[in-house]
Order: C-alpha cells, then structure tokens, then sequence
C-alpha cells in the first residue's frame, strides 16, 4: 500500500496570517489555508474550525497564534485549554481519523516574521505600532485587506524588496534559542519551526 498522502491545514487568527500563507502555498504545494476568508478568529470559533479540520481528515492541522492577545485573562485561559485539549494526537481508527494540532506562536504578531525577513531582532514591543514602525522601516508594510491583495502575495513581495524567507526562518530559530537559554517570553517567533514542518510534508 502506497504511502498516504500528508496533509497539513493552517489556521490562522486573522487575515494577515490568511494572506501570508496563501502566499507561501506555491512553496509548499500540500497546504490548505483556512479560514478561506479573511477575518478575525476568536479562540471559540479556532476551535471549532480545529474540530472541523480534524473530522475533514487532515494528517496536520497548524495554528497560527499571535500571543499578543494572550497575555490577559481570559483568553489566556482559553489558550491554554486549547493547546492541553490538543496535547496528543487525534485518533478515531474507525473514523479513519489521525491528526496532529500543533501551534506555532509568535510574540507579538506575524510581523515579527514578516520583520524577521529583513532582519533581526530581541527588542520588547509592548504595542503594535512600534513593531510595524520597525518593519516599515525594511519595507512598506500596511496591516490591511487592502494593501494584501495589492501586494499580490506578501511572501513574494517580501522578497522582491530584498527580504529573504531563509533569513526569516534562521531569525525566528534564533529567537527561540534566546528564549530557551535566557527564558525571555517576549519578542519570538516558532514560525521558522512551522516552516521546518512544512517542508517535510
């Protein structure tokens, strides 16, 4: 019997990461991005489109998480028993069912990565504004629908602006090596590990 097709859904919280992995999917050919509509997730409703991903049959279903949001109850929480819910594999045999969750956070946001192209940085980011001040900097970024589809694919642009998605991910290792030794939980990124994933699939 031939090996089973892998296959990995991505989730992410809101349109940015929407638009970004569509982006990547002619990088990765194996990937399904959803929401297939761009907006913004609550936990609840991530849960539900987990749910409905696992009995979809995915192998992977990747989440993309923005940790911004998760530093105050009660979404904490809600985090938490999310990410415990889905601690080990889904395994429904008679169902044909075997899925892995895993989520893959980032602190602040997914510019962090989209920053990370460019270059590198520790630098604690109590808000926004500042990181995408910091990103402006390499490259003319708006957090909007609209500059999204302008861009016609954001991990293109990046790239035609002098970003580098190899950089990107040797940065967000890197982040997370620092935060493992100096136990910083501020200012990282497991996307370059999602990455990694991807590329295996």
């Amino acid at each position: 019997m031939g090996k089973l097709r892998q296959t990995a859904l991505i989730l992410g919280e809101g349109p940015t990461e929407f638009f970004y992995f569509k982006s990547l999917c002619d990088v990765f050919k194996r990937l399904t991005i959803k929401p297939d509509y761009p907006k913004h997730t609550n936990l609840k409703e991530l849960e539900a489109k987990i749910a409905e991903g696992v009995d979809m049959g995915y192998s992977y279903i990747f989440c993309v998480i923005d940790m911004d949001t998760k530093d105050k109850e009660p979404e904490r929480s809600q985090y938490l028993r999310l990410k415990a819910k889905y601690d080990k594999p889904v395994n429904k045999p008679t169902k044909g069912i075997y899925c892995t969750v895993e989520f893959f956070e980032t602190h602040r946001c997914t510019e962090l990565f989209f920053l990370y192209y460019f270059r590198y940085t520790s630098r604690p980011y109590l808000a926004q504004e500042p990181l995408l001040e910091d990103l402006n900097k390499c490259v003319e970024y708006r957090k909007a629908i609209e500059f999204f589809t302008k861009s016609k694919g954001l991990h293109g642009y990046f790239e035609r602006n002098g970003g580098i998605l190899s950089a990107a991910i040797a940065n967000a290792n890197r982040s997370m090596d620092e935060t493992e030794v100096d136990g910083r939980d501020y200012t990282y990124s497991e996307l370059g590990r999602l990455m990694k994933k991807l590329e295996a699939l």
